[in-house]
């Protein structure tokens, strides 16, 4: 497995190896010995999700305040531009963000920290999103923060795909700023 660090500290891409031939493909997904050693991490997941959104659905940027989780993310059909934002507010890199593009293709995975926003927009016509998380989902401690704040300014590449409008919830549509967003400390 191939760890490339991201412009903030913790994020990692991680493209795992990939033996293909003309029948297809065989890639392991996940080994918790080649994570650790990759990344020096010693986590625990306790949950996985999976989730298919058609083009143009933005699912963002969300995280929770209490039981933070630490998120491995991977498309396993499809293409998605996914988005990491530092929601620590003593962190040196408070409110920046890093994307990349993660693909049936590419078999690339993004790793989050606990603290860390978490969103992603759909490239292709649907996507298969799937997800291992650290904490166990809890709607009490979920938050969010605007998909489009310019205090953030994540570049979002809508109109490079046809996108012309996000499709978001009603709850993604009401998230605050990051002024206004509840932090970690």
């Amino acid at each position: 497995m191939k760890v490339i660090p991201t412009a903030l500290e913790g994020v990692l891409v991680l493209e795992p190896r990939v033996f293909g031939d003309a029948r297809g493909f065989f890639s392991e997904s996940y080994n918790h010995r080649a994570f650790a050693q990759a990344t020096g991490l010693d986590v625990r997941f306790v949950q996985d999700n999976h989730s298919r959104s058609r083009k143009g659905v933005l699912r963002g940027l969300h995280y929770q305040i209490r039981q933070p989780q630490g998120k491995l993310v991977r498309v396993v059909r499809g293409a998605v531009f996914d988005v990491a934002v530092d929601m620590r507010k003593s962190s040196p890199a408070f409110g920046q963000w890093v994307g990349v593009e993660l693909s049936e293709d590419n078999h690339r995975q993004l790793w989050l920290p606990p603290g860390f926003a978490h969103g992603f927009v759909v490239l292709s016509d649907t996507a298969d999103f799937l997800y291992k998380t650290t904490d166990y989902y809890a709607p009490e401690h979920e938050r969010g923060v605007a998909w489009n704040d310019p205090a953030i300014g994540v570049d979002w590449p809508l109109a490079a795909h046809g996108i012309a409008e996000p499709l978001l919830s009603e709850k993604d549509r009401a998230a605050p700023t990051l002024a206004q967003a509840e932090t970690f400390a």
